[in-house]
């Protein structure tokens, strides 16, 4: 006779409630995320956000049990959503020189897409909690220090393949060009207009090709 454990599958009521409850929380960590880069991530509490969202706090505190807890749970989600915007669609790019240009352009239309009002929600976060240690300032920079970590690597993958020119600084190139897309984030969270934006994918496109190897 065998000794395996069997468990009972969750009937279909058990999994649609799971399934409304994860939509109820990805819907309740959207609007916080919004929230965050408008009004601060020290703003957010749970009384704050179930006015935004139209619950009561009580039903808040079903998904989220402090106001740490739901800070946290919202850099999660946002994580989640710069890799799926940003990050995981430029690394599957051919090349290092494509890599970083996509990097670029994916960071640029992560900010001008409108689901976070006061643009990229890290640097928003980061800049918030500079002098604020904890997990929640450190969330934030964490994925700052990716982003350039992925352009670092995509420039010295595209100098390895003879695109960029080998006496550039790879990690002096791959902070020029995050400093144009820093910068063209905060002016466009302050005019919510497109021009900085489009001025930092010209001024990247020309640092690229002035660090192409000579002819």
């Amino acid at each position: 006779m065998s000794n395996t454990e069997i468990r009972d599958e969750p009937s279909t009521g058990e999994r649609k409630r799971r399934s409304d409850g994860e939509r109820s929380r990805n819907a309740i960590l959207r609007e916080a995320g919004r929230l965050a880069t408008v009004e601060g991530i020290t703003g957010l509490s749970i009384s704050r956000l179930a006015e935004a969202v139209g619950m009561s706090k009580s039903g808040l505190f079903a998904h989220f049990g402090s106001k740490q807890e739901l800070q946290i749970a919202t850099i999660d989600a946002a994580r989640d959503v710069f890799a799926a915007q940003v990050i995981d669609p430029a690394l599957a790019a051919p090349s290092g020189i494509e890599r970083a240009r996509q990097l670029v352009e994916n960071f640029l239309r992560y900010v001008e897409g409108g689901l976070y009002p006061g643009g990229c929600f890290f640097a928003s976060v980061a800049a918030e909690m500079a002098m604020r240690p904890g997990p929640v300032r450190d969330g934030a920079v964490q994925v700052l220090d990716e982003f350039a970590g992925h352009l670092e690597t995509a420039v010295r993958q595209a100098q390895a393949e003879g695109a960029v020119d080998p006496a550039e600084d790879p990690e002096q190139l791959a902070f020029e060009i995050d400093a144009y897309l820093s910068l063209a984030n905060a002016q466009f969270a302050l005019s919510q207009d497109s021009a900085p934006l489009d001025r930092a994918r010209g001024a990247v496109d020309d640092r690229i090709k002035a660090a192409a190897p000579a002819a």
